[in-house]
């Protein structure tokens, strides 16, 4: 990964200051609700498998897509940040598409410039940061993005994240039988002054479960 993709989150003008803000950590926090991992988790991982999900490796040719900036912190049921939990996210390009060979839709159109899937170790105040695409609905399903987080001692976690009042979510097919499923929901806001139209998304991660020292 070259300078430029590594220093992105300061190109976008985040910091540690962001994810420990005064008053981000509070007493019996809702655990986000638990989603399966669905049928598409990568069966074979992409060679490149940062956090940066717009481009593979060192190419010039961007994703097609929305581009937007995915964080949050991964926090304990007490609301301390859980640090060295693995995050993964893995979702379907443009046109629906994701990674995986028994993916629907048409192969041919697949965005061979999305990397589809990405990781990423959290530090000391639990963060995690992505760049990705705005997610897109398809067939049976709104728009999403899937999450998995694993923590020592623990199996690993799933939930996904979805668009705030998007009108399909109601009737997933996936999670309209999740309670709670509101909590997945997470507006997508244009930064500021950025020239290509990037958004951003905050999206925090609270475990149902202290985790293992």
């Amino acid at each position: 990964m070259n300078t430029n993709r590594r220093q992105f989150l300061h190109t976008l003008g985040l910091s540690a200051a962001f994810f420990t803000a005064p008053g981000a950590f509070a007493a019996a926090l809702t655990p986000t609700p638990k989603v399966g991992f669905g049928p598409f988790y990568p069966d074979h991982l992409p060679l490149d498998t940062d956090n940066d999900l717009i481009t593979i490796n060192d190419a010039l040719t961007p994703a097609v897509g929305e581009i937007s900036y995915v964080s949050g912190r991964v926090l304990g049921p007490d609301g301390g940040p859980l640090r060295n939990a693995i995050v993964e996210i893995w979702e379907a390009d443009h046109n629906g598409i994701y990674i995986h060979s028994r993916s629907g839709g048409d192969k041919s159109k697949a965005d061979k410039n999305f990397q589809g899937y990405g990781r990423f170790l959290t530090g000391e105040s639990g963060e995690y940061l992505f760049r990705t695409i705005k997610p897109v609905a398809y067939t049976g399903r709104c728009p999403h993005i899937h999450y998995a987080v694993k923590v020592k001692g623990h199996d690993k976690w799933t939930t996904e994240l979805h668009l705030k009042d998007h009108p399909l979510n109601a009737n997933d097919n996936v999670t309209r039988g999740v309670k709670n499923a509101q909590a997945l929901e997470v507006e997508f806001k244009p930064i500021a002054g950025a020239k290509a139209g990037e958004l951003a998304a905050k999206f925090d991660l609270v475990m149902g479960f202290t985790p293992t020292v």
